[in-house]
């Protein structure tokens, strides 16, 4: 049974490791001294100040401030979770990693069993894709594109490219032998249920199939290709319990194979980019999946390297695609970091570029052309103003200062600051008195590809009349958005345009977490203070709290700071049950250094004078509060999850619903309502 590593285990294990052999395996070490050095892997450096200990097994940076002991150092070099890392280390040691019991929630088991039986069927689905790209009897048409398309059968096979044949049900009827099964297919995306018929049917037919994997190479997803020009081109697998499109990297899990250390990232638009650069041996590719690159996407890259290179096709679609990656990349862009962008001529795209000119040519392209994030930002901001005037200077000074504010506070900020103040002359304390401006509006992104119609069911058509009001059962899936609207729309001919296009525009308001459950405190500070700065605190007065916490992989749903921060308190606690605050002190010092020890502590202050105000009025229930913050973050991260999938709705053509959709659709709003 799956359950924590035993402590005993984890001492004993680090006792038969030698720190020196496990670093030395990865960066080559010279001993100097007692001690051995090398040029620190985590950071950019020409002299060593990267060292290891074999007397205390304890390894440290003086340049960048990492340390800690061998588990920690292969988690962050090889950029692996916990278990993962003490499954490679016992490996090297020759043993076999125990698991205690211990106690989960049926839900929990429930969940992990649902991920697992989805994981195993994606899998399956993965071979038998693969298996019909050499086997089926019309395969020539997929390899013939293939070709055409400049691959080689070995570039398909470390990409595990396959192939899907025409018909409604071959995929159903090689995985599903029962009810049950199909009812899993559906959830991982594979299958589509027709409520009105009761049966399922591939979602999937006809295309060439890439398959999608996480950062441990764990299939979550496929994207499909249509062998001609039928729209839509690509089919994307759907929002799951194992694939959300908006924290995955196509291709990520191939780069980070392919390279022991990842230079820089190229950011694509298309499967068939990434696979074409790797065939000419570009092998550092990624490209989101169907969606702009966002911060989450930004966060994940830059775990693996420290320069990020966009990549775009030049007319107005591809500029506009590279503001709004310009805009969500600049709250991430810490010291550092680096982020560039290259266009490529209208007509052109990586594919077909680096087929027509070769790669010698396209790296060239790069390295000479490539802008950095700050030469496109201000360019981008002067597009339709004079900067030389002083009217262009006050216009590009109000535009420009509350993006520079989204920038994370560091040097870098500092030099756009100064950058800012010398271009429109004016000092940086009037430019801080403009941060407050409204954002300038960005671009729309560009419709998703739609998928194709799927059932008979989706013959019905809106009516031409738009009538009042229309019956709660009725068949149009753009109901609901009229109760919300209120408004009647006018012209008769386009009410549903109208109507469907004004909610597409508009988006659900994502209330900011709140602590309003600490009703004891002072009101002004609770306002200030999400869920998971109060269970920091409370972890951090009580560490002995974490065993009371009902599923701390919640935690992990939320990519900001203090989540991730809180997620790695909570596992630290649970998985040492003994800890007091001392010895949590030296282990996170330890474990994740001084400035990470700084903001836990920080946060820690920040939550414990809102708890003691409520501990000194007597009426105050630690564990109370514990489960109140855990429910604000199960509902925001419900209220997401709905929000996701009314995106994943509206971005469909009203006849392409199905009946399920349909009502799902009204659920979803009258939920959100």
């Amino acid at each position: 049974m799956s359950g924590r590593i035993p402590q005993s285990f984890l001492d004993d294990l680090l006792d038969r490791i030698d720190i020196v052999d496990v670093v030395d395996h990865r960066v080559k070490l010279k001993k100097t001294g007692k001690n051995y050095s090398a040029c620190c892997p985590f950071h950019e450096e020409k002299t060593p100040s990267f060292t290891v200990s074999p007397d205390k097994q304890f390894y440290y940076c003086f340049g960048c401030g990492a340390s800690g002991n061998a588990l920690g150092f292969v988690m962050e070099y090889e950029h692996l979770d916990f278990p993962n890392a003490v499954d490679e280390l016992a490996k090297l040691a020759g043993v076999e990693v125990p698991k205690e019991k211990q106690n989960i929630s049926p839900a929990q088991k429930e969940r992990e069993k649902q991920r697992q039986e989805i994981f195993t069927l994606l899998e399956k689905a993965d071979a038998y894709y693969q298996l019909q790209l050499r086997q089926n009897t019309h395969k020539t048409q997929a390899i013939n594109y293939l070709k055409s398309r400049g691959l080689s059968g070995e570039i398909c096979k470390r990409f595990g490219i396959g192939y899907v044949p025409a018909g409604w049900d071959n995929l159903k009827q090689e995985l599903a032998n029962d009810q049950s099964t199909c009812k899993r297919l559906e959830e991982a995306g594979m299958l589509i249920h027709n409520q009105n018929k009761n049966s399922y049917y591939d979602r999937f037919r006809e295309r060439i199939m890439f398959p999608i994997r996480d950062r441990r190479g764990r299939v979550i997803g496929f994207g499909g290709r249509v062998l001609g020009d039928e729209k839509p081109k690509y089919l994307n697998s759907p929002e799951t319990p194992v694939f959300h499109k908006g924290e995955e990297l196509y291709g990520l899990w191939e780069a980070r194979q392919a390279n022991s250390q990842i230079q820089r990232l190229l950011v694509v638009e298309g499967y068939m980019d990434v696979v074409a650069l790797a065939q000419f041996d570009i092998n550092y590719t990624v490209a989101t999946l169907g969606t702009a690159c966002g911060e989450a996407h930004l966060r994940l890259a830059f775990k693996y390297t420290q320069e990020i290179i966009f990549c775009f096709d030049g007319d107005e679609a591809g500029r506009n695609a590279a503001k709004r990656a310009l805009s969500n990349s600049l709250p991430v862009m810490t010291d550092g970091l680096q982020i560039k962008f290259l266009f490529l001529e209208d007509g052109q795209d990586p594919d077909s570029y680096v087929r027509q000119f070769g790669k010698d040519k396209f790296l060239q392209r790069i390295d000479e052309t490539a802008s950095p994030l700050e030469d496109f930002l201000f360019d981008s901001l002067c597009e339709d103003i004079d900067a030389s005037t002083m009217g262009g200077k006050a216009q590009l000074s109000k535009r420009a200062a509350p993006m520079l504010n989204l920038l994370p506070k560091g040097v870098y900020r500092e030099l756009m600051f100064k950058h800012l103040a010398k271009r429109t002359e004016l000092s940086l304390d009037t430019l801080l008195e403009l941060i407050d401006q409204p954002l300038p509006p960005l671009p729309k992104e560009s419709p998703a590809p739609k998928e194709e119609p799927q059932a008979e069911a989706l013959t019905t058509t809106a009516p031409q009349e738009f009538p009042e009001q229309l019956p709660p059962d009725g068949d149009n899936p753009w109901q609901a958005y009229e109760a919300l609207a209120e408004q009647h729309v006018e012209d008769s001919n386009d009410h549903y345009t109208t109507a469907i296009d004004s909610y597409r525009e508009s988006e659900p308001p994502s209330a900011p977490l709140s602590s309003d459950s600490i009703g004891r405190g002072s009101k002004e500070q609770d306002n200030k203070l999400s869920p998971q700065k109060l269970l920091i605190g409370l972890l951090m007065s009580r560490p002995e709290l974490a065993k009371e916490l009902d599923d701390i992989e919640l935690f992990s749903h939320f990519k900001d700071a203090d989540s991730q921060l809180l997620l790695r308190l909570a596992r630290c606690l649970q998985s040492r049950p003994h800890f007091n605050i001392h010895q949590l002190t030296g282990h996170w010092l330890a474990s994740y250094g001084q400035q990470e020890w700084q903001k836990l502590k920080g946060i820690a202050e920040q939550s414990t004078s809102v708890l003691s105000a409520a501990m000194r009025e007597g009426n105050f229930d630690d564990n109370a509060e514990l489960k109140a913050c855990e429910d604000k973050l199960l509902q925001q991260q419900q209220r997401q999850s709905r929000q996701n999938k009314l995106k994943e709705l509206k971005s469909k053509a009203f006849n392409e619903l199905s009946t399920e959709e349909k009502t799902l659709f009204r659920q979803l709003i009258q939920q959100g309502h």
